[in-house]
């Protein structure tokens, strides 16, 4: 199944295709994607929050997870190719309490094997860079049903 290279497709299927997931749990919504960038939306709730009342490292690092492994899906078979994270690290530069982020990942290396992703994570409401990550997936080979 070859994902589109279509925006309004992607916009239309993205909820659909992350029922009862992380993604749907932490209320992370795809705003825009093209063939180099993936911007992604999330509130800073509760669900998001370590016991400070900040926002979590480590949910930063599973939006800027999702942003590169979401992206790297566009214009693969997936019936061919299983993009598959195999490297994320990230530096936290400020914290939030509340309001949302913003991921915007850009391609850095596309190749046959692999796509490398930065993904800025921003505060909407001051623009702000809160994290920076990169995230690499490698284009493992699908297995054929027998």
């Amino acid at each position: 199944m070859e994902f589109p290279t279509d925006e309004k497709a992607w916009l239309a299927g993205f909820d659909h295709m992350h029922v009862n997931t992380a993604i749907e749990h932490l209320g992370i919504r795809l705003e825009a994607i093209n063939a180099e960038q993936i911007v992604l939306i999330m509130p800073i709730s509760d669900k998001a929050r370590q016991p400070f009342g900040l926002l979590h490292g480590g949910i930063s690092m599973v939006l800027a997870e999702t942003a590169g492994s979401v992206h790297a899906c566009w214009g693969v078979d997936l019936s061919e190719i299983a993009p598959v994270g195999i490297e994320i690290n990230g530096s936290h530069v400020r914290s939030a309490q509340e309001g949302t982020v913003r991921a915007v990942g850009r391609v850095v290396r596309r190749s046959r094997a692999m796509i490398v992703h930065q993904v800025d994570i921003f505060l909407v409401e001051s623009g702000e860079l809160l994290s920076t990550a990169r995230v690499t997936n490698y284009y493992k080979p699908a297995r054929k049903e027998k």
